[in-house]
């Protein structure tokens, strides 16, 4: 497998493609686990238990940008889906746990053209992904009573469905935030739309094109996935009061207090996001890179927020990947880091790998242990690291710091290294 390849098979992602621009070629699929032939059981997972003491609800909501051309596809005005996750009345029970995918998308997730595969060499097909459940009550009331709640949005790697980080994402709506995930429409995978159509992504053929300029097509991503958000914080000033949500949730929404966490492209998206927006208070970067090739390939091209920096509080959260780390060993980051003004912190996951930070990290253990996913694409996915501490860590540090920055409730926790996590390193 050329170099390109081997980069998609592990992630289609700003490093690795950065890593991957000397040599252009077609990614293999997964190899079969197992004899040709024989029926395979489609293997299960489940996601951790949300640890905050409400229930969750879940709704979906189509968005069109009337205003704004499709950028992958010109002739289209751009639709986006988005999923609100907050504090409801009382758990889901059976059925009334809503999926943790669509069944057409799930679909097209774990085939040979989905994420699934491309980014995680999960066995296609091998996976029932319709059949995973979130903690999540479909459509239920936002709990009543008290102020309006910060909002947090969510935006995955490139590539990677919205789904992709719902075990951090029903988490914090559990600690009280109201978290509205962000599909971006032939980025992301596939989009399943109320209509039944579904956008799957146009990055894996667009990938695997002679001469293709990948540093042109990743800065497209990160301005559409930019724009993306902006327009999704515009509409929800006119969802408050327009009738489109679960009974009371439009009027929960906090917009004086906003934030952003993403991982890998998702990451860079938050704080590039945060960058060209003042209503994002404060931003999380899950190992997003911010540097990627200039034109035509050549050089090293720095974002526009790691040349500026930051006069708002963020978070860097960087994994063990080669291609990864904190701030000294990534020249964008670097930048990020000496330009900004605001408060910041730079922490990295010890024995992670890129997917730690995504359900990658509960779910493909399991998966591997039922033959869907090779020991090596495990270790290759999300590390070494005991898949319960990392899940856990992640989701103290991306908590402690909205406590800290929308609610004004410090535990400290990221003054500096702490004996609760000894996985987690901080840069200085």
């Amino acid at each position: 497998m050329d170099k390109l390849g081997q980069a998609r098979g592990q992630r289609i992602g700003i490093a690795a493609l950065m890593a991957a621009t000397a040599v252009l070629g077609v990614a293999a699929a997964p190899a079969a686990l197992a004899a040709p032939g024989v029926e395979q059981r489609q293997a299960q997972a489940w996601l951790p238990q949300p640890t905050g003491p409400y229930p969750v609800g879940t709704t979906a909501l189509h968005l069109v940008d009337t205003g704004r051309q499709d950028p992958w596809k010109p002739a289209l005005v751009r639709d986006l889906m988005v999923s609100f996750w907050y504090p409801t009345t009382r758990p889901a029970r059976g059925d009334e746990r809503a999926r943790y995918m669509e069944p057409r998308a799930a679909a097209h997730f774990g085939g040979k053209d989905g994420a699934s595969s491309f980014n995680y060499q999960v066995e296609p097909g091998r996976t029932d992904w319709s059949g995973i459940r979130t903690h999540a009550r479909q459509d239920a009331p936002v709990l009543p009573g008290g102020a309006p709640r910060p909002v947090v949005l969510y935006s995955a790697g490139l590539g990677d469905p919205r789904t992709w980080g719902t075990g951090l994402v029903e988490d914090l709506a559990s600690r009280g935030y109201v978290v509205v995930t962000v599909d971006h429409t032939y980025d992301a995978s596939e989009v399943a739309f109320p209509d039944g159509g579904l956008a799957d992504s146009v990055l894996w053929s667009m990938f695997g094109q002679p001469d293709l300029d990948i540093g042109a097509v990743l800065r497209k991503a990160l301005q559409a996935r930019v724009d993306d958000t902006r327009f999704v914080l515009d509409r929800l000033a006119d969802l408050r009061t327009d009738g489109c949500l679960p009974a009371g949730l439009g009027a929960s929404l906090d917009l004086g207090r906003i934030g952003m966490v993403g991982h890998s492209g998702g990451g860079s998206t938050a704080v590039q996001t945060m960058h060209d927006d003042p209503r994002i208070k404060a931003g999380v970067n899950m190992d997003g890179q911010l540097h990627f090739p200039g034109p035509d390939g050549s050089g090293v091209y720095l974002t526009s927020v790691a040349e500026d920096g930051l006069d708002r509080p963020f978070l860097l959260m960087g994994s063990q990947s080669p291609d990864s780390g904190d701030y000294h060993r990534q020249p964008g980051w670097a930048a990020l880091w000496q330009h900004s003004r605001g408060w910041h912190a730079d922490v990295t996951l010890t024995g992670s790998r890129h997917g730690s930070y995504t359900d990658a990290q509960s779910l493909l253990p399991q998966l591997a242990r039922q033959g869907a996913v090779s020991a090596d694409v495990l270790a290759g996915d999300v590390g070494e690291i005991r898949p319960e501490r990392a899940v856990l860590a992640t989701r103290a540090y991306v908590a402690s710091f909205f406590d800290r920055w929308l609610r004004g409730h410090d535990d400290h926790l990221l003054d500096g290294p702490s004996p609760r996590f000894p996985e987690m390193e901080f840069a200085r």
